[in-house]
């Protein structure tokens, strides 16, 4: 089976973190924030908090949206349950301070569930390692850095296997009523 569309995109993880959230919840959740610190990916409903180890090195972003729930694959390193609505339609991959990578159109708008997985957080923090190693070591030439970051970028993935689940609620419904 294939899923009804998927999104692909590469951020970086400003301060370690990636956020994918509706294009109208501007703000942000410290707590969802700090529970990513423990199980990687985290949200409030509105955002999900993706916590990479490192905070240079481009990340891969899939959102995939399926017909029914997935399983996460077997080869994940871990995955969680999330919950993500959108009221637009429209899911931000955002890199904190640098700004969007990229903008998702979803089916509709609504509430989505489904799970969080990730690959290669541990391998992509030894290449992140390896890379400052070499540079402290100072035998390394102009631009190698960069260059080790870009040829690295992609290898850690997060990918958010997602089901719609129900329309968004509406939230000024009563304001059509008279009192």
């Amino acid at each position: 089976m294939e899923p009804l569309t998927e999104y692909r995109v590469q951020a970086r993880p400003d301060r370690r973190v990636v956020e994918v959230y509706d294009a109208d919840a501007y703000l942000g959740d410290m707590e969802a924030m700090r529970v990513a610190e423990v199980q990687v990916v985290a949200g409030n409903g509105y955002h999900l908090y993706l916590k990479s180890l490192q905070p240079d090195i481009r990340v891969a972003v899939s959102i995939r949206v399926w017909a029914e729930p997935q399983n996460p694959p077997s080869h994940a390193e871990g995955s969680v349950p999330v919950d993500l609505e959108s009221v637009t339609g429209t899911l931000v991959v955002n890199q904190l301070t640098f700004g969007p990578a990229g903008e998702m159109e979803l089916p509709r708008p609504g509430v989505y569930a489904g799970h969080a997985w990730w690959v290669n957080r541990e391998s992509t923090l030894k290449r992140y390692e390896t890379a400052l190693a070499r540079l402290a070591g100072g035998d390394t030439p102009d631009g190698a850095l960069s260059q080790a970051f870009a040829e690295s970028a992609g290898h850690e993935q997060y990918v958010l296997d997602l089901h719609f689940v129900r329309e968004s609620e509406d939230e000024d419904g009563d304001e059509d009523e008279e009192y």
